[in-house]
């Protein structure tokens, strides 16, 4: 087996020399140079697996080297050696797509991870077969099409599974941002680790702190033993933060400083415990919004922030339509142990003309209860039951001359807004967390409605 290889770039001696004896230590060649050009002359000389470089050179900086890698190895992660307390610099080389970064003085129980995580990464036609779901894992989820939106998305995913960088997934409800996080996941060094994936809106505010952060054993009333939290439990894994806008402004805070210090410390205990955690966060609202009306903290959205992934809405890419389509109705149907039924011409061009609100995730339901009443191997238009939802040229209507059913305008806004509800329920078979990412809106504003309307 060929031993892995790095290359250490700094100029000051002994640090060069502790980094080359480290790395050694852990079985790995090791070459150093001191300077951008020492480096560019190294890496034409022969291929590392690994570089490792200062942001203070001689003749120009870490981003210097990581953009000549980029250039010309591709493929050769890169980790750079920052200033203690120089957050700016880390946040620069991780945009620019460095690996990871690793604060002075360095510390060798933060060096030896680094690499091994960074010599782990799988090579990038394994990265690109991770991205559009197809691994050998069963059950893995799926990236589906081809347009060019998609495209970038997929190129997206492959080069942020190569960096340990935080990464904020934008999209609508329904657009795939879970999916997208887990295939990121999958085709990282983290892949054989963990994946927590929390949906920060529909946890209790007084249960948050337990829930992350964990609690030892008597520390309120009904802590009997002791539990992890979400943080420890995704330990050199990945935790995937949903419609993270929902946190709580104190948990924010708490969130904040873990992130900083690396340490989590259980509810109860004195004694913090060091976590190695990637994070992903999504939401369907901007949190740059948020921020600006000081319902998120700043300092947060920038931790959280430094990548960030758009997901398409399904309006914006319907070339790919038939492509899911034929998917999700076959493993629909293989799921239910029968055939793939037909989809008629028809029934083709309705979804293609269709708004979808709720995306993907509102294209599965439809299809599913397609599958379930057309009663027979056939989906045509009709059973496509479309009128449930308003398609792209009607939006903009109203009922009819009347507009308001004759009804006084409150009386009116509350009962479309109970039939909305009531059928985003019914399409995902009652369940309230779906049924709120389906409509746009959060855990609890869908149960403030559903109390407000009487619906049972």
């Amino acid at each position: 087996m060929n031993r892995k290889s790095v290359l250490v770039v700094d100029d000051e001696a002994d640090i060069r020399e502790l980094l080359v004896i480290t790395l050694s230590r852990m079985g790995v060649d090791a070459d150093s140079a001191s300077t951008v050009e020492e480096a560019k002359q190294a890496l034409q000389a022969r291929p590392y697996d690994l570089t490792l470089t200062d942001m203070r050179l001689p003749d120009g900086d870490g981003l210097d080297v990581l953009r000549y890698i980029a250039e010309n190895h591709g493929n050769t992660p890169v980790a750079v050696i920052t200033a203690y307390g120089s957050t700016e610099n880390a946040v620069a080389a991780l945009k620019a797509g460095a690996f990871d970064y690793l604060p002075k003085p360095i510390r060798i129980d933060q060096l030896r991870p680094l690499v091994m995580s960074a010599l782990k990464l799988p090579r990038p036609v394994q990265q690109r077969r991770a991205s559009i779901g197809e691994t050998p894992q069963p059950g893995t989820p799926r990236l589906l099409g081809e347009s060019p939106a998609m495209e970038r998305a997929h190129d997206m995913i492959g080069k942020l599974a190569r960096s340990q960088a935080p990464v904020y997934i934008t999209g609508e409800s329904g657009s795939g941002k879970e999916v997208a996080a887990r295939l990121i996941h999958l085709g990282s060094a983290r892949a054989d680790s963990a994946f927590i994936a929390v949906n920060c809106g529909a946890i209790p505010e007084n249960l948050m702190e337990s829930e992350f952060f964990g609690y030892k054993k008597g520390a309120f009333t009904g802590a009997d033993s002791d539990k992890m939290g979400y943080l420890q439990a995704a330990q050199k894994g990945t935790l995937f933060l949903d419609e993270v806008g929902d946190l709580p402004l104190a948990m924010q805070v708490k969130l904040l400083r873990v992130i900083q210090e690396k340490k989590v410390r259980r509810v109860g205990d004195t004694v913090e415990e060091p976590i190695d955690v990637r994070i992903i966060s999504a939401t369907h609202r901007s949190l740059a919004e948020q921020v600006e009306a000081g319902q998120f903290r700043q300092d947060l959205f920038y931790r959280l922030n430094v990548i960030e992934l758009k997901m398409p809405s399904l309006r914006e890419i319907p070339e790919d339509i038939p492509l899911m389509v034929q998917e999700v109705v076959a493993r629909l149907a293989r799921n239910s142990g029968n055939a793939a039924p037909t989809i008629t011409d028809a029934a083709m061009l309705a979804l293609r003309r269709y708004d979808f609100p709720g995306n993907v995730r509102e294209l599965e339901n439809i299809l599913e209860r397609a599958l379930a009443l057309c009663g027979g191997n056939t989906i045509d238009e009709g059973d496509l039951y479309l009128t449930q939802g308003q398609p792209k040229e009607k939006a903009a209507s109203l009922d009819g001359a009347v507009g308001t059913r004759g009804l006084p305008l409150h009386e009116f806004l509350d009962q479309v807004e109970r039939e909305v509800i009531t059928k985003a329920l019914e399409a995902t078979r009652f369940n309230k967390t779906a049924a709120a990412k389906l409509l746009g809106i959060t855990f609890r504003s869908l149960r403030y409605r559903l109390d407000r309307l009487g619906i049972d």
